[in-house]
């Protein structure tokens, strides 16, 4: 693409959409109208201009492409921007789901539309930032800054108790990140620069490592969300409206696996080392844990963001495999989940538009008068469960096969989440989908429109790509992630080389 800052143009892309929306003026109908438009076109715009950054990418090497460097702050404090095998598909998932969002809020956001699309793309613009930034104080004001247009999304267009699930959401979150901050500024002071790259080259102290490592963690745990830090996800999810569902649990959840990829295991190996068994364990909890939980829901929207946190289990684990296939499987399986969990949130908002309730209980049949709707719903649920075939299967089973390379017994634990989960979902899809359909109102609801189809079809395709030909993913990825594990080998070989030079001239 020659000169062209392609990364800085998709990334300020949908600010400048909400600018455009900022200034609309006319009849309430009319701004609203206009808002819709402009935030839709802005959106697709911005994801068919990231997909020049796929066609343009090169494979074959690990280095940052579409580097753009210029003085910010100075002293060592840079615009830095660049997007390696590991980044770069977190950012067309970003742009990708962005304008399904916008068209899942067509018709069901009706107040306030103008700011609620403002909001949107402002998320757009933050998130794909912290998959570009190459520059720690400005990924750090993406990741952070993303907390507040979610934080309005959930607490003006969320549901009864959207005040109290909007406060524990943004309250869990940036008390992790402030711990982030303290290493942030340590880290600063300690090697002269915030450049991300020259950073992963940086020997921080062994002992300082595990430190700067677990105040990474506070911030990257509750954005996962691990256990015992999940609480606040399920009350978001369930308060948020669908597209805001959508966006957290398809991007603002893989912050957070991202962040450890980035950071806790180039940066920090002595600690990513020292504590992956307390990973490993918080890990599995979180797997069986919040599954035996998922099972005993009510609200649909509660089902599948206990769900999202068992998956995310399965992430952590083959993250800190410090293995190819782990590390591989576990950003397959962030894209995977970024889809599917995105698709099942989407399923929920079809029929709360028809019916207004999330109530497992209040469904049944459907099968009879929305068949195209079942389809849909079907495939995103076998996707869930990991059904060869689909997306959901290549990110487990390669993750599992990382985790027995390193420990047997955190993969044999971590399959049960298989089997749990096969069963949390397939009882959600009988009790909504199959039965008698013998409720009135339920006999009066409609199948998917075309608009309904136009945001499901797209996630199918990717559903059944991912599954059956994943060749793309996986060659975008490979070097950058072999990459990777061999400098936390380099890392950590040479801390214990430092750690034992220290010690004999101890003695």
């Amino acid at each position: 693409m020659g000169d062209w800052p392609l990364l800085s143009i998709v990334t300020f892309l949908p600010l400048v959409g909400a600018i455009f929306i900022f200034l609309i003026r006319g009849e309430e109908e009319l701004v609203a109208r206009n808002a819709r438009n402009v935030a839709l076109w802005t959106t697709v715009i911005t994801f068919a201009i990231s997909l020049l950054i796929w066609i343009n990418f090169d494979n074959s090497t690990a280095q940052f492409q579409f580097v753009e460097q210029g003085t910010w702050i100075g002293a060592g404090i840079n615009y830095h921007m660049g997007v390696d095998g590991i980044s770069m598909l977190f950012v067309i998932l970003t742009t990708l789901l962005m304008p399904l969002c916008i068209l899942a809020s067509w018709e069901s956001i009706t107040v306030r539309v103008k700011e609620y699309m403002i909001a949107f793309l402002v998320m757009e613009t933050l998130m794909i930032g912290v998959f570009c930034a190459l520059d720690l104080v400005l990924f750090y004001l993406f990741f952070e800054g993303g907390l507040i247009p979610m934080f309005l999304i959930i607490g003006v267009w969320g549901g009864a108790r959207k005040i109290y699930a909007s406060f524990k959401f943004f309250l869990f979150t940036l008390l992790g990140s402030v711990l982030m901050l303290i290493a942030l500024l340590y880290m600063y002071v300690d090697a002269g620069t915030t450049d991300i790259p020259t950073l992963m080259s940086h020997n921080f102290d062994p002992e300082v490592q595990k430190w700067l490592w677990l105040a990474f963690f506070a911030s990257f745990a509750v954005k996962m969300p691990m256990w015992p830090v999940h609480t606040w996800l399920p009350d978001a999810h369930v308060e948020a409206p669908t597209a805001g569902s959508v966006i957290l649990a398809g991007v603002l959840l893989k912050m957070g696996g991202y962040g450890f990829l980035r950071f806790s295991l180039p940066m920090f190996p002595v600690g990513s080392e020292v504590f992956a068994n307390l990973v490993f364990t918080l890990s599995i909890v979180a797997i069986i844990y919040t599954s035996l939980v998922a099972l005993m829901q009510e609200d649909m929207k509660k089902l599948i963001a206990y769900s999202s946190v068992a998956h995310m289990g399965f992430v952590t684990v083959g993250i800190f495999t410090f293995t190819d296939q782990g590390v591989t499987g576990s950003i397959v399986q962030m894209l995977s989940h970024g889809l599917v969990s995105g698709a099942l949130f989407l399923c929920v908002g079809v029929i709360y538009d028809r019916l207004h309730t999330r109530e497992i209980a209040r469904y049944g049949g459907l099968v009879h008068n929305m068949p195209r709707y079942a389809f849909f719903f079907m495939v995103f649920t076998m996707a869930s469960v990991g059904l060869p075939g689909t997306s959901g299967f290549v990110g487990e089973f390669l993750t599992l096969v990382g985790a027995f390379k390193v420990n047997t017994w955190v993969a044999a634990l971590a399959t049960t989440g298989i089997i749990l989960g096969a069963a949390y979902s397939l009882w959600l899809y009988r009790r909504v989908v199959f039965g008698q359909l013998v409720k009135e109102d339920l006999k009066g609801m409609l199948d998917c429109n075309r608009r309904e189809i136009l945001i499901f079809a797209p996630l199918v395709v990717g559903v059944f790509w991912m599954g059956i030909y994943p060749a793309p993913f996986l060659e975008v990825v490979e070097v950058s992630v072999a990459n990777l594990v061999e400098q936390h080998e380099a890392a950590l070989e040479a801390a214990r080389q430092t750690m034992t030079a220290a010690a004999q001239v101890g003695n």
